[in-house]
């Protein structure tokens, strides 16, 4: 059984990889986030905060690195976080890595989420630190806590692979089935798969299973798309074969 759980793990990592960019996954997901923060600078009521994100999407990069760092001393997670995004990216300025760490590290220790678990995968991915999977896995717990999907599934890959803690197939399934919950595809796949092996705690469910990979599949999974396709035809024979 743990072969097979591992064989889903790597998948399940390739997949993950595949979502955030490899190597560039941590700078990736940062710049995207600057870019996307729209909504959130809204609901914080922080105008340069706002401000420097409709800077920064309209290209003007030197204003919105100037608006986010004012907003990020006077304490605006948000503007911390994308202010350290800029300065580990050059944007609108040289590369700053101990700047930018700095900053991560404080709008983490401001309990915004999404910068746990940037700074987790920092050192999970040996990304300017040296790689240290436990101290990843105190900053994913900690994004996890409070619902951040992406954590969720960190979490999940780290105790299927004994990576950062002990190696805990039912903490496994416990994280990868919140994430699936919170919608993410890899997450729902490896659910999936879970029940439809049963074991580590999991109840064999053939029908819960489907429904897993049916929501995988429905987000572009083909993989999920061809379990979803087998298990139909699998529990159609069962339904068709009755005792006599």
């Amino acid at each position: 059984m743990n072969g097979t759980r591992q064989g889903v793990a790597a998948r399940a990592a390739r997949r993950a990889a595949a979502q955030l960019g490899v190597a560039a996954a941590l700078l990736a997901l940062g710049a995207a986030d600057v870019a996307s923060a729209q909504d959130r600078a809204a609901k914080s009521n922080d105008p340069q905060t706002q401000s420097a994100v409709a800077d920064y999407n309209a290209g003007n990069l030197g204003a919105a690195l100037s608006e986010f760092r004012q907003a990020a001393e006077r304490g605006s997670r948000l503007a911390q976080f994308n202010y350290a995004m800029m300065l580990l990216n050059g944007e609108g300025t040289p590369v700053n890595v101990d700047e930018g760490k700095k900053w991560l590290r404080k709008a983490a220790d401001a309990n915004m989420s999404h910068a746990q678990y940037v700074y987790g995968k920092m050192y999970d991915d040996g990304e300017f630190v040296a790689r240290d999977p436990v101290e990843a896995h105190r900053w994913f717990l900690k994004a996890a806590a409070q619902g951040h999907v992406q954590a969720e599934l960190a979490l999940a890959n780290q105790f299927l692979d004994g990576r950062g803690t002990e190696r805990d197939n039912r903490q496994a399934f416990v994280w990868y089935k919140k994430a699936a919950q919170g919608g993410d595809m890899t997450a729902q796949y490896v659910t999936g798969s879970f029940y439809e092996r049963g074991g580590d705690g999991v109840d064999r469910n053939l029908n819960v299973a489907r429904a897993y990979y049916a929501a995988a599949a429905a987000q572009g999974d083909p993989a999920a798309r061809l379990k979803y396709q087998q298990l139909s035809a699998q529990l159609r024979d069962q339904k068709e074969v009755k005792p006599q």
